[in-house]
Parts: C-alpha cells; sequence; structure tokens
C-alpha cells in the first residue's frame, strides 16, 4: 500500500505541477460532493489511451515532467489522468477524488465515522492547487478528497 501512496501523491505531484503554465488558476469547482478528479492506471499507456479514446471519445495532453502518464480530456476540460502503474495493478490503484470545502474537517470526520487517513495525508498541492487527503474507510477502500482550500501554514508535497 505504500507504494500506492507514494504513486498517488508521485501522479498528483505531477499532474498539477506539470501543467502549471497550462493552468494559471485552480481546478474547475464542481463543489462539495461531487467526484473533482480521477486517476486511472495501466499497463500499457498506449492501449488505455486507444481504449478510453475510442469509448468516450477522451484526447490526451501528455505531461512535460514524463512519459509515464497522460492527462485525460474530456470536451476540452481536464478531468483526470492515466498513467502507468509501478508494479502490478492492485486494489490500490486509480483513485477518484471527492472534492469537500475543508480537507482538515473531512479527515477528521472520516477519522469520527472508522476510517483511517493514509499516512503523508492531507497536504497542499504546488503551485496552490488546493490540498488532497487519501482516507481508506472502515473496509479498507481508498478514497480521495480534494479541497481548492489551502491547508493553513502547510506546505505542498515534494
Amino acid at each position: 500500500m505504500r507504494i500506492a501512496i507514494l504513486a498517488i501523491t508521485v501522479t498528483l505531484t505531477v499532474v498539477t505541477g506539470g501543467q502549471s503554465d497550462r493552468r494559471n488558476s485552480l481546478p474547475a469547482d464542481v463543489g462539495s460532493g461531487r467526484v473533482a478528479w480521477f486517476d486511472i492506471t495501466t499497463s500499457n499507456l498506449a492501449q488505455s489511451k486507444e481504449f478510453y479514446g475510442k469509448l468516450f471519445d477522451w484526447t490526451f495532453t501528455s505531461l512535460k515532467q514524463t512519459d509515464q502518464a497522460v492527462e485525460i480530456v474530456s470536451r476540452g476540460t481536464a478531468i483526470g489522468t492515466i498513467r502507468v502503474a509501478e508494479g502490478k495493478i492492485s486494489a490500490f490503484n486509480g483513485v477518484i477524488y471527492v472534492q469537500v470545502a475543508d480537507i482538515q474537517a473531512s479527515c477528521k470526520k472520516a477519522r469520527d465515522l472508522g476510517g483511517n487517513v493514509a499516512p503523508g495525508f492531507p497536504f497542499n498541492l504546488p503551485d496552490g492547487a488546493g490540498a488532497i487527503g487519501l482516507v481508506l474507510d472502515p473496509s479498507g477502500h481508498p478514497m480521495g478528497m480534494y479541497s481548492r482550500s489551502l491547508i493553513p501554514g502547510g506546505s505542498p508535497s515534494k
């Protein structure tokens, strides 16, 4: 699981940091409780691009800092990434990020409800792009959370 968490952290850092010249503002505000971003993992990036491109009419934008991930674009809007998995695809690969108003309060609420916050989370994304948290529900399923607001006094992940 530690590798999966590291992969998620690296992917989000690459996605948000690698596109800072193209996105000078925060990602779209989809509203609390709605999916804000998702990450699909693959063992074959070219095959996945062809499959999802034809299935959903998605296009893809290369990320400047890596050839191991691409940004998914639907109707002109960036909606997620497809990235090469580190090793075998597992239950912890591919995460949905639900938008929340306050990442710290949402992580506390997840703990209060019997979930766990993954080590190293929450943290601010680079370039002021918001903050993310990763929680495991009481049965161990991972769920990402994204807030457009930064954690006060927090620094971005490196």
